[in-house]
């Protein structure tokens, strides 16, 4: 009878590659995965440890699973909560059967062996590594999802961002080999991929570790000439300073490279992003934001703000939204400051109330949803190329070049079409978020 797993991911698309390299390797060993934790041997939840709520939705699934699985039953927490309080994982979850934390997930086949072979025996498999480990088993390193696919390009970050908690979860910076990013991109392509988002914690930081000068853009060229077929190449993670000339002319002179890109800012006031460790130059962003729109007039920019960080003044905050309506951004993320113990921000006081962070949050969110409304309004008569994703009682859903998968907008139309087509539609009304559309014919 053959062992089970079921694998919950929980946070970003980093932590969904992850999982699914793992599930790659308890196939390889004879594992079969099941879709429901009832049904499942071994029971791996993929945590997410990035900011308060997201510690606090692992805490509640995990427990959730302790509570309810069967005495044969295995449960492994995994992943970067785990990686960074594994002490507090173990004492909040006295149900969990074994701990692996983010840097080693390759070793996921040992652990569950260990619990089958020792079965009343805690494991907990958090070595005292560097770095996120390169020997991947030349498992494929992508999230396939429909007909795009997250692949990752490197993990770990270098950054010292004053809020970030991501290199004390992943350690330092590692690039992938390229020519095993180019061999992962031609299977993608093989697969009948329509769309390849690159992740990273940092993408413009690519192939710096390994001796390369504008690495990201390097590796764009070489995907473009090993893939071809693949009609839709998207950005995301980009760094403030990092956007180059040369990935912006990269991503100007191909069609398949997505004329969007996600580069998170967090605020807009030198002061805040001073004390963020953040760049500061808002004269480069508005340069480059300007450059970028020059040499692809579709551009669409998406972005992220955090709001309350520790001395956050009202005349700072009126800095952020007066930059958000002069710069008419795409898509925005708005976050509330979390106090993460560890981070450089802990030794500052968390001195902007709680109900202040909520209300700025609901003002900046009100002057995005009026930009990202007439936006939207101004692509009413136009056609624009979607990948369809889903269908449901005569309605079917779909992204445009547009948007980014599971955090933008989507396009709906009233028919039903297959999934994984892309098809072009004339786009007939505009929400905040979504558009409505016809497919051409």
């Amino acid at each position: 009878m053959p062992r089970t797993f079921a694998i919950i991911s929980l946070g970003c698309a980093k932590n969904t590659v992850d999982s699914r390299s793992m599930a790659e390797l308890l196939q390889r060993d004879g594992y079969s995965e099941v879709q429901s934790p009832v049904a499942a041997d071994t029971i791996i939840v993929n945590t997410c440890g990035f900011i308060l709520p997201a510690k606090q939705e692992s805490l509640q699934v995990l427990k959730k699973l302790a509570g309810q699985k069967r005495k044969s039953q295995r449960l492994v927490a995994a992943g970067c909560l785990t990686e960074r309080e594994k002490e507090q994982v173990a004492k909040a979850v006295p149900g969990v059967d074994a701990l692996i934390g983010t840097r080693r997930w390759m070793d996921i086949p040992q652990v569950i062996k260990k619990l089958e072979t020792q079965p009343n025996k805690f494991v907990c498999h958090l070595p005292a590594v560097p770095t996120v480990g390169q020997d991947d088993n030349g498992v494929l390193r992508a999230a396939v999802q429909g007909a795009s696919a997250y692949l990752e390009i490197a993990d770990g970050c270098n950054r010292k961002c004053a809020y970030c908690a991501i290199p004390l979860i992943k350690g330092p910076m590692v690039s992938r080999p390229m020519d095993r990013i180019l061999q992962e991109v031609r299977q993608l392509e093989q697969m009948g991929i329509k769309e390849l988002v690159l992740i990273a914690q940092d993408t413009t930081a690519y192939g710096r570790d390994l001796g390369m000068r504008d690495g990201l853009a390097v590796l764009l060229e070489e995907i473009v000439q090993a893939a071809p077929l693949i009609p839709w190449i998207r950005i995301l993670y980009t760094f403030p300073g990092e956007v180059s000339d040369a990935l912006i002319k990269s991503m100007a002179a191909h069609r398949q490279i997505l004329p969007y890109l996600d580069m998170p800012l967090q605020h807009a006031h030198p002061d805040v992003l001073r004390r963020m460790r953040r760049p500061a130059d808002m004269q480069w962003v508005r340069g480059t934001i300007a450059k970028m729109r020059t040499a692809m007039p579709e551009l669409v920019l998406r972005t992220t703000f955090i709001v309350g960080f520790p001395g956050e003044t009202e005349d700072e905050f009126k800095t952020l939204l007066d930059f958000v309506q002069e710069m008419q951004f795409d898509r925005l993320g708005i976050f509330q400051y979390f106090h993460e113990e560890g981070t450089c921000a802990y030794a500052l006081a968390d001195d902007v109330a709680q109900a202040l962070k909520e209300e700025r949050l609901a003002r900046l969110a009100q002057l995005q949803a009026g930009i990202s409304l007439q936006r939207n309004q101004q692509f009413i008569g136009q056609d624009l190329e979607v990948l369809i994703e889903g269908v449901n009682q005569g309605v079917s859903m779909g992204r445009s070049y547009r948007d980014a998968p599971e955090i933008d907008g989507l396009v709906i139309l009233e028919e039903e079409l297959e999934v994984g087509e892309l098809i072009k539609v004339r786009i007939t009304d505009a929400l905040v978020h979504d558009l409505f559309g016809e497919r051409k014919t």
